[in-house]
């Protein structure tokens, strides 16, 4: 075994040890039962971590993550764990988080060639081509890329409920909530974007309001 990561061995024992002396029953909660009240759906940036980023422990956030939190609809992973963390552990909300400062952003944003994920951030440079008037208002490369970060969460949140799942939950009564938020990395705080909905039809009102306020 390599040596280069015979410390996070270490770093793992003394993690468990710690919660062992801080909660005695930690793990033994874990084993027994997972019952989040949350889906994360956010960016594989390794400076975002869901659960410290919102202050829950292990166990009560379901998280996906994958480069530039997009959901896509023929994306079979992002929805199966959509359907399991609805249907199945009956999440109460469901939060798309972006972050400023996102690389994949900021490679679509300025059509950088990255290889394969090219394909990736298409997706987001779809939601670029459909508001470049509106990007192109600000000067500043870094503020353009940071409305870009907020405009892909908010239409993120459009696309989940549009998800068969989304509609079959809501038809059948269920109470789920999906939200937008954009996490900074300068101050560590998450800003709502003003798009949580209930329905579809909700989703699309409050993107087209949300869009109408910036810039």
């Amino acid at each position: 075994m390599s040596q280069s990561i015979e410390h996070l061995f270490a770093n793992n024992k003394t993690w468990s040890e710690r919660m062992h002396s801080e909660d005695p029953e930690f793990f033994t909660r874990l084993v027994n039962q997972q019952s989040p009240e949350y889906l994360w759906i956010g960016c594989s940036d390794s400076r975002v971590p869901a659960n410290q980023v919102i202050g829950l422990a292990p166990g009560e956030v379901f998280v996906h993550r994958n480069i530039a939190n997009v959901v896509v609809h023929t994306d079979l992973n992002a929805l199966s764990v959509i359907h399991y963390a609805v249907e199945i552990l009956r999440v109460k909300h469901i939060l798309i988080v972006g972050h400023y400062g996102c690389g994949g952003v900021k490679a679509a944003m300025n059509d950088n060639k990255t290889g394969l994920t090219d394909n990736w951030l298409r997706h987001i440079q779809d939601v670029r081509d459909r508001h470049i008037d509106r990007l192109e208002r600000f000067t500043e490369p870094s503020e353009r890329a940071d409305r870009l970060c907020e405009l892909n969460a908010m239409h993120q949140v459009v696309n989940v409920c549009q998800t068969s799942v989304l509609r079959e939950a809501w038809q059948r009564g269920q109470g789920v909530t999906v939200h937008g938020w954009c996490y900074s990395l300068q101050d560590g705080l998450v800003r709502d974007l003003g798009v949580s909905s209930r329905t579809r039809e909700e989703a699309v009102e409050r993107y087209r309001d949300a869009v109408e306020r910036i810039g």
